[in-house]
């Protein structure tokens, strides 16, 4: 844009804006919104670096694979379809396959019939909440397999102590970090073995 001209940047409170924000800043990057007015649309700059192969492999240690070895068929399920779809994104962006359910009842109902490898479960979800979820697909004839990880807005130690009663291997508090959910995926796909 040209100094003085009538453009204005300006900053949007959506949680899917934020949401787009927080990946782009992961990734070290910056994004941008401009608009001329109220009603005449508006532009979004999103600027990204670019790294060599000889920087990416000098921040990754060869002893520590932060991604696992296979593409895993993912499961995720929150009620919150901001999150739920940030969520797949990510994990379709890592070669993974994934499949999402919005609701506790629907989360069983897919498992069941295409049984992932990998479950993303929210919490606080309608009709069966994540901890109801983890118990039932639990009893599945693959149930014991699953790698089970609550990603949850709930992070007191009893909610902690709740998911590991209910059947789960790892507990997240939102927002997840990453960089440690592909740590916790790498650790738990090596112990069930799935890489």
């Amino acid at each position: 844009m040209a100094p003085g001209s009538a453009s204005r940047t300006c900053r949007t409170s959506s949680t899917s804006s934020i949401r787009w924000s927080g990946l782009v800043e992961l990734h070290g990057g910056t994004i941008e919104a401009f608009s001329e007015g109220p009603g005449l649309g508006s532009r979004f700059v999103v600027t990204l670096p670019v790294h060599t192969g000889a920087e990416t492999a000098s921040r990754v240690p060869d002893a520590a694979p932060s991604h696992p070895a296979r593409s895993m068929r993912i499961l995720i399920a929150d009620d919150h379809r901001d999150s739920a779809n940030s969520m797949a994104l990510l994990m379709r962006m890592g070669g993974h396959e994934v499949a999402v359910a919005y609701d506790g009842e629907e989360a069983v109902k897919m498992a069941e019939d295409a049984p992932p490898d990998v479950v993303l479960l929210d919490i606080g979800m309608p009709r069966l909440n994540g901890y109801e979820v983890a118990q039932r697909l639990r009893t599945q004839p693959r149930g014991r397999e699953l790698v089970l990880i609550a990603t949850t807005g709930w992070g007191q130690e009893e909610d902690r102590r709740r998911s590991a009663r209910s059947g789960f291997d790892a507990h997240l508090v939102k927002p997840v970090d990453h960089q440690a959910l592909l740590e916790v995926l790498v650790q738990l796909s090596t112990l069930r073995g799935i890489r």
